[in-house]
């Protein structure tokens, strides 16, 4: 039985209290909640403000595991700002999202009409529907690719188009996205935390799924190949993890089961776009970019675009590849378009458009000119291309000398301008501070082109204002989104992208190519998790010992302590440190020194500036990692800079850091372990995880068992290195109340059973090595195994017992010092090897587009 009015006038809709100049979505007039409204309502006031407040905060809780972001600033080292999702969904009842989709329907047919005009045979132009300045005067207008765009086969795969509704209920459309719209993977994320938070309220209010958008989405792709369409080989391009909404690409990538790729990760060859791969190049059939028009390819467009694909253009014009969208859909994105839409649907369909546009004014002609330069307090202007850090101006929020420099600028370029109508959008409610406020919303709504005309999202993405009476309604701007429940008469069956195949068998499985910059970044992710541990165990045993050492005497007398503080610049690279010659005062007031190898973000080797390379490399490669390992990765990042920002008391507070930050760092080798198939993508890691322990292994032992050690104190110098080690329940199990260094070395150097050996790592080594792919199968070792084969084979020679003799002269073990430096010179030449050989692509581009308009969320 549906709740009534009075029903519903509990704590949260007895205090709701919309703008007067604005439509609310929830209510139809002053006090009367719209019937599809009233579920939701009576939901809230049975959960009241503190449940209302643990579904958010539940909300964010599982955006932060999933690691959903947008990085509100460009560049690499952007801030990653968590996506905020409103727990309170925005309703639109069955009977009116029926209107708004055939609106859409129709709106996207004729964008896609306008497309192929544009780049066909122009008789929009021809005919004065639509004035050539609007259109060669467009920066998305691309020359390069008049004639490559064909009528009649919907080359607009998907478009967008931002939706608010006026003050008199009626939905308009504000602007329209056809270059490469972002935001559907941020709405399916919403719906899947949605579906989490709220999943009986999901299931009363028959709400219509999204899989019903992504299957033709993927069956439209598969379409679109030129051969191969059963299998065809499908791929996202994006500019990279630097980009806003990088988390999107990433996504939509391991959702639809593509593969993620960056401009150096393809090459044209012979007319053909090819996908460089460990095992060698795989051609590529479609190509799903997120990257702008004009950087896609820097032989004919930009020329210094170093994110896109030489010869990517001309591939596509002999047919050999599919891009969707088509380079140079951009040019619809030209608000001046919008002035003319009208006139082209009366032209192509002989009817009026379903969805309006917002009033729009092209200032390229005279009276429309005229009437933006009288009525600029009263109208949103806006350049008909957008730049980096465009934002649309309000004449009511200009100066005097403001407006006049503005009708100055208007006047110089008048065709570059447009004004719009500054309409009221309507408030939904949201939950801001514990309270349920109206704030302005914009629905962005996406489309896909299907076999028989183009399909809707039911819903999309809603954004909403971050403050109250606030016009602008972005992600960029700090705004937040809503899940937008499109809700049915009837329950609604289950949807999926799953596929049955036609007759009961075992299908064969195709594994994907790893791309050669995935295996890089892979390959770095496993060494920078073991450097992070490595240091993390050196100093935490530094800060133990020197707790120990002041609470029993006040003083540092143990002299091993400095052999210690020497491993750890010797471990970390961060020269001269403790090993300098004048280093006898640093070594006395090690404090600052280890502070900043504890947290300076800026110097390289330290803890902190190697969690931040971990993330950055994890980020890249975020569409390898099952959802645990993410979540691991999320913590290690976020716990570590949190409590950087929390002062503790001294050396307890960074202990507890320390071991908190080693356990989530063995968490994730063990997900790693547990959770990724024996593929390419874990060889990589595994080989960099394997050959970094090595190395470190190495470098600790050189700078604390090599040197001469004084007879009181050498065996608490190896029980040391044992912990750092993680082996000395190991060692006393073995050897009980015995400790002299043959024995440690044969534990921690020669034993291929332990874990933490050398000797095992190299055995790791040596078969991952054997697995990798190789262009020509020969009999003769290949330099890579030749490498680890010589330092293998060095180790398992070696005597523990002749390792640990000390000349007379020196008080060093030479021998063990000559055997160490080899083994240091193999492991770095295997890693050039590999370097050389797999990961063959130039060094990451920093340049970011600086019109990246599908990024403005």
């Amino acid at each position: 039985m549906e709740p009534s009015d009075k029903q519903i006038s509990g704590s949260i809709a007895q205090f709701y209290a919309p703008r007067l100049e604005a439509y609310d979505e929830m209510y139809a007039g002053e006090g009367k909640i719209l019937p599809h409204w009233r579920v939701l309502m009576q939901e809230l006031d049975e959960l009241g403000r503190e449940g209302l407040e643990r579904r958010h905060l539940e909300a964010q809780r599982l955006l932060r595991e999933n690691g959903v972001t947008f990085n509100i600033y460009d560049g690499l080292h952007g801030m990653a700002r968590p996506w905020e999702l409103d727990p309170i969904p925005l309703f639109i009842s069955a009977e009116e999202w029926s209107i708004i989709e055939a609106g859409l329907v129709q709106r996207a047919e004729l964008l896609n009409l306008v497309l192929a005009d544009i780049y066909g045979p122009q008789q929009l132009l021809k005919e004065g529907l639509l004035p050539p300045e609007v259109v060669f005067g467009h920066a998305g207008f691309q020359r390069s690719c008049v004639g490559s765009i064909k009528a009649g086969d919907r080359a607009l795969t998907i478009c967008s188009s931002n939706l608010a509704r006026g003050p008199d209920g009626r939905m308009w459309v504000i602007d329209d996205r056809a270059q490469s719209p972002s935001g559907a993977g941020y709405a399916l994320e919403n719906r899947m935390v949605m579906t989490r938070i709220a999943p009986a309220l999901f299931r009363d209010c028959h709400v219509r799924r999204l899989a019903g958008f992504f299957q033709p989405f993927r069956d439209r792709l598969a379409s679109l190949a030129p051969q191969n369409r059963e299998d065809p080989r499908i791929v996202v391009l994006t500019p990279g993890p630097y980009s806003p909404s990088y988390f999107e690409h990433a996504y939509l990538a391991n959702y639809l089961g593509y593969t993620l790729v960056q401009g150096d990760d393809l090459s044209v060859r012979d007319g053909r776009v090819w996908l460089k791969s460990l095992e060698g190049l795989h051609q590529v059939d479609v190509i799903l970019r997120r990257v702008d028009d004009a950087y896609c390819d820097p032989l004919e467009l930009r020329e210094d675009s170093r994110l896109g694909v030489t010869g990517l253009l001309q591939s596509a014009r002999l047919g050999h590849v599919a891009i969707a969208n088509p380079i140079g859909s951009c040019v619809l994105e030209n608000p001046g378009l919008l002035a003319f839409l009208p006139g082209i649907a009366k032209h192509f369909f002989g009817e009026d458009l379903m969805l309006p546009s917002v009033a729009t004014w092209w200032c390229g002609q005279e009276n429309e000119r005229r009437f933006v330069l009288e009525n600029l307090e009263k109208l949103v202007i806006k350049t008909i291309h957008r730049t980096r850090g465009y934002r649309s101006i309000f004449g009511a929020q200009l100066t005097q000398s403001e407006q006049a420099e503005l009708r100055e600028r208007i006047l110089h370029k008048p065709y570059l301008y447009t004004g719009q109508e500054m309409v009221s959008f309507s408030t939904a409610p949201s939950l801001v501070d514990g309270q349920v406020e109206p704030r302005h919303a914009i629905l962005r709504s996406f489309l896909v082109a299907g076999k028989g005309g183009y399909i809707a999202m039911p819903g999309g993405l809603t954004r909403i204002a971050s403050r109250e009476g606030e016009l602008v309604v972005s992600n960029r701007a700090g705004g937040l989104s809503k899940d937008a429940w499109v809700l049915s008469n009837e329950p609604v069956e289950y949807v999926s992208l799953w596929r049955q195949p036609k007759q009961e068998q075992v299908l064969q499985f195709r594994t994907e190519p790893l791309p050669s910059r995935a295996a890089d970044n892979l390959f770095w992710a496993g060494r920078y998790v073991e450097r992070a541990e490595g240091t993390a165990r050196l100093l935490r045993a530094i800060y133990l010992l020197r707790r120990e050492l002041r609470d029993a005497n006040g003083g540092m007398t143990i002299s091993y302590l400095h052999n210690l503080l020497r491993a750890l610049t010797h471990v970390t690279g961060t020269y001269p440190g403790f090993v300098d010659e004048d280093a006898e005062k640093l070594l006395k007031n090690p404090r600052p020194e280890l502070r900043s190898l504890l947290q300076d973000a800026s110097r390289v080797g330290s803890l902190t500036s190697t969690l931040q390379a971990f993330g950055q490399v994890a980020m890249t490669v975020r569409d390898h990692w099952p959802t645990e390992i993410w979540r691991i990765i999320d913590a290690i990042r976020q716990d570590w800079a949190d409590d950087e920002a929390t002062p503790g008391p001294g050396n307890y507070r960074t202990q507890d850091r320390l071991d908190h930050l080693i356990m989530q760092l063995v968490a994730f080798s063990g997900l790693t372990a547990e959770s990724m198939a024996r593929e390419s993508g874990w060889l990589l890691l595994d080989i960099g995880r394997r050959l970094e322990r090595a190395l470190g292994v190495i470098s600790l032992l050189r700078a604390t068992l090599v040197p001469g050690m004084d007879d009181a104190t050498k065996g608490q110098l190896m029980e040391t290195v044992l912990v750092i080690c993680d082996s000395l329940n190991t060692y006393r199990r073995r050897y009980h109340s015995y400790m002299h260094l043959p024995t440690v070395l044969e534990l921690i150097l020669m034993d291929p059973h332990h874990p933490r050996s050398l000797a095992y790592q190299l055995n790791c080594l040596q078969q991952h090595v054997a697995e990798l792919p190789r262009i020509q199968v020969s009999h003769r070792l290949g330099d890579d195994e030749r490498a680890v084969l010589e330092a293998f084979t060095a180790l398992r020679l070696a005597d523990a017992v002749e390792l640990s003799r000390i000349g007379e002269s020196d008080g060093y073990c030479k021998g063990l010092e000559e055997l160490l430096s080899a083994q240091t010179e193999s492991l770095w030449q295997l890693s050039e090897v590999i370097t050389g050989t797999y990961f063959s692509h130039s060094q990451p581009p920093q340049q970011l587009s600086p019109q990246h308009q599908d990024e403005d969320i």
